[in-house]
């Protein structure tokens, strides 16, 4: 099936090895790659707001369709211009199905071949994801680049588990791009009628039952067997054109090594001309090592959740901001960082509003740590440039490694 997408392309600039420097046009702006990408699960990256995004150098956002499903519904939120609109995000845009919070957060699920029923973690209603809906749903939102439902197991699973969750993951697949190709033609079904809103300007019924120009990613499944992994990639290839593609189910709490590997073995196969994004993958050395491995995207809560825990990223490893050792640090976290947290204020200070149970040090080292991971890709990217990518990637590697922040 080829899908149309002539509102996205994708071009590759410089390689090293498997590494790549390339662009990703879409209808909201190109994004540099390699890059990450914030995630707003609920429309906003947490304790931030969109400016401060901006400012830290994010191009393109995350949003989750399992959580603006149920809160406050993709209906409300198509009726109220979309998820740019909505969220004052004028750039990119990826929602994530939310097959991973059905199967993690939902307090009942039941799996079936034609889709999932589960009751909501928020108020446990029950209701049902399918291939079907869930385009639906991220139709609605309106991102530029959606995802397919696949069927999620915990990490580290047997060869036969993992093996039909990839196969049944390839035939959802198949229904979604059924369903987004629908949705193309034909267009959405009536959205959900509001009152007058001042300032509003309706838009015409026929326009607004045209979808936004989207392009669906499929997502490589197989836990980190290789004969599954190479499987997946085939068949999703056969399934369709596709602008992009994913890899997931990695960072479940297998080994880092495993996560390499699994990397590997699928990146020879991977088409050289789409971008290719593993998700939930956010820590600065695994960032570094997938782009070796020829990864162009990335997203994870990890960044902002540590921050927000007392954790600060540094070129040196790891930094808790409550250790007794920098109580009276004038230094920045960072001295090449150019966010707010590293320019504006010093050690002692953030250690202060830790210890003091301050927002604003929640605030400021989940801007920090989001700025650093975005500004590693960035000179990821300069290395690539100037082809020292290799030498610069492994030397920093060794040295996040190796110390521990003084």
């Amino acid at each position: 099936m080829t899908l149309p997408t002539p509102h996205f392309q994708f071009t590759v600039s410089h390689t090293e090895g498997s590494a790549r420097r390339g662009e990703f046009v879409t209808p909201h702006g190109t994004v540099q790659t390699p890059a990450f990408m914030p995630v707003g699960t609920h429309g906003a990256v947490r304790g931030l707001s969109v400016h401060d995004v901006k400012r830290a150098g994010g191009q393109m956002m995350l949003s989750n369709a399992y959580h603006l499903y149920l809160r406050p519904g993709d209906d409300m939120v198509r009726a109220l211009g979309g998820l740019h609109a909505f969220t004052r995000w004028s750039g990119p845009m990826l929602t994530d199905s939310g097959g991973f919070q059905v199967f993690s957060l939902a307090k009942y699920r039941k799996v079936t071949e034609h889709g999932v029923e589960f009751r909501s973690h928020l108020d446990g209603s029950l209701h049902e994801y399918t291939p079907e809906r869930v385009m639906q749903i991220e139709r609605n939102l309106g991102a530029d680049v959606i995802m397919q439902l696949d069927e999620l197991i915990a990490g580290g699973g047997d060869f036969q588990s993992s093996q039909s969750a990839m196969e049944r993951s390839l035939r959802w697949l198949e229904r979604c791009a059924v369903e987004f190709a629908r949705l193309q033609a034909h267009g959405r079904s009536d959205g959900l009628p509001l009152p007058a809103l001042a300032g509003r300007t309706e838009p015409h019924p026929d326009e607004e039952r045209q979808a936004p120009p989207q392009a669906l990613f499929p997502i490589v499944q197989g836990g980190v067997h290789d004969e599954l992994r190479r499987a997946s990639v085939r068949g999703l290839l056969a399934i369709g054109d596709w602008v992009g593609v994913a890899v997931g189910g990695l960072s479940v709490g297998e080994a880092k090594p495993d996560m390499y590997r699994t990397i590997e073995v699928c990146e020879p196969l991977l088409p050289r001309d789409k971008p290719r994004y593993l998700m939930g993958v956010g820590f600065p050395d695994d960032l570094v090592e997938a782009v070796r491995r020829g990864i162009d995207l990335f997203d994870c809560v990890a960044p902002n959740r540590m921050g927000r825990d007392g954790t600060a990223f540094t070129h040196d490893g790891k930094m808790q901001m409550l250790q007794a050792a920098y109580r009276t640090d004038r230094r920045p976290l960072v001295a090449d960082c150019p966010c707010e947290a590293c320019t504006e204020y010093d050690r002692a200070y953030l250690r202060h509003l830790f210890n003091a149970n301050e927002p604003l040090g929640q605030r400021l080292l989940a801007l920090h740590n989001t700025a650093f991971v975005i500004g590693l890709m960035n000179t990821a990217r300069d290395a690539m440039q100037h082809g020292t990518f290799d030498t610069w990637s492994t030397g920093w590697l060794a040295r996040y490694r190796a110390k521990s922040p003084e």
